[in-house]
């Protein structure tokens, strides 16, 4: 029995250390989900998935005989499963991680650091939280939307149908706002939805991707390389102009304000998690839309949970125009579906046009 059959959620642990092997399956067991197998190398761990095909595996990225990329890589040819990596809260582990979701694997918790016992309380509820999450992702959408070369991505933005040249040659003001949201499964969408943006409409554009501190600031390096707008993580106070895109940092709240001259200017907050999360798309979402004058859209990409679908509704509610990604390429469709259910959506688009239809939003 399995979690899709009403059971409980199968995992497979694969570490090379035996310590945090037994930690992990004693966190897991003690949230109700089974461990039927571990491993402790990334060979292994290909043959255990195979004879168990488990809901989920949590991965290590070093490990002796075979590292965690390859396993991945392998996994999802041969067997493909949801694959949970975990990484050390380090800027070169991050980058690896990276890596990681770009041979498939679906998300990335953290690993506990040197004081297990004062992070546990924290690490367990992390770790049972993406399980859970990992377990219900829809591999076929994450394959079917894996991320193509730069160039790749443009170029299916803008012939992906023949209304397209609209989105490319009847830009937005200079200076719109775009909001995006995501968590599970969003980094790679994103990525496509930023790498695809023309450069000429000189956009303003907001990212909060729910992910750890640490390594959001990473992340915008690997957008930065990849897309045609400057790309940055946010910092307390500063202005955002036409043609940038700020990622909210892991473990602050990112908000949308106005500096004495009217400016548009971000803010970091402290606050408590919202929804669970930090930073939360419903507060960046929400300080947009009372804040931006001009034309704005938000964005709701993959991911589980709610947050993003109140934001989504003030947006709309502002006059902004509002997106959300469909079913069909969600690695996960719960924030997508709660805002659509909740009759905030003007427009429903698979990853590969939802720059399309946010352009054509805020420039009609």
């Amino acid at each position: 029995m399995s979690a899709a059959t009403g059971g409980p959620t199968r995992a497979v642990v694969v570490d090379d250390s035996r310590f945090m092997r037994t930690l992990i399956r004693t966190l897991l067991e003690d949230a109700d989900v089974e461990v039927v197998a571990d491993a402790s190398n990334g060979r292994e761990a290909i043959s255990v998935v195979d004879e168990h095909r488990p809901d989920v595996v949590t991965m290590d990225i070093e490990m002796p005989e075979m590292n965690g990329l390859d396993a991945v890589e392998r996994i999802m040819n041969d067997c493909p499963t949801p694959v949970l990596m975990l990484s050390a809260h380090a800027e070169e582990d991050a980058d690896v991680t990276f890596d990681a979701l770009d041979r498939g694997a679906v998300d990335f918790v953290t690993k506990p650091g040197g004081e297990v016992t004062s992070e546990m309380p924290r690490v367990k509820r992390e770790l049972v939280e993406k399980i859970q999450s990992a377990a219900a992702v829809d591999l076929s959408a994450t394959q079917a939307t894996s991320r193509p070369p730069k160039t790749d991505a443009v170029e299916q933005s803008a012939t992906h149908s023949p209304a397209s040249s609209t989105a490319t040659t009847d830009l937005p003001p200079e200076g719109s706002t775009v909001v995006i949201g995501a968590s599970t499964g969003g980094p790679n969408v994103v990525e496509r939805v930023l790498a695809a943006l023309p450069e000429a409409a000189g956009l303003r554009v907001l990212v909060v991707q729910h992910m750890p501190e640490g390594f959001t600031s990473r992340f915008a390096a690997r957008l930065d390389d990849r897309c045609d707008y400057e790309v940055r993580e946010a910092e307390d106070g500063e202005r955002i102009g036409p043609g940038q895109i700020r990622i909210a940092p892991g473990g602050s709240h990112l908000l949308v304000t106005r500096d004495r001259a009217g400016r548009l200017t971000l803010d970091l907050s402290d606050d408590e998690p919202l929804h669970g999360v930090k930073p939360a798309i419903d507060l960046t979402m929400a300080s947009a839309a009372e804040t931006v004058d001009g034309p704005l859209a938000g964005v709701l990409l993959t991911g589980m949970g709610r947050d993003g679908v109140e934001g989504m509704s003030q947006i709309r509610r502002a006059g902004g125009h509002t997106v959300a990604q469909d079913e069909e390429t969600s690695a996960i469709f719960g924030m997508p579906k709660r805002a659509i259910e909740a009759g905030c959506v003007e427009t429903i688009a698979p990853d590969g046009r939802i720059t399309e239809e946010t352009l054509r939003g805020i420039t009609t």
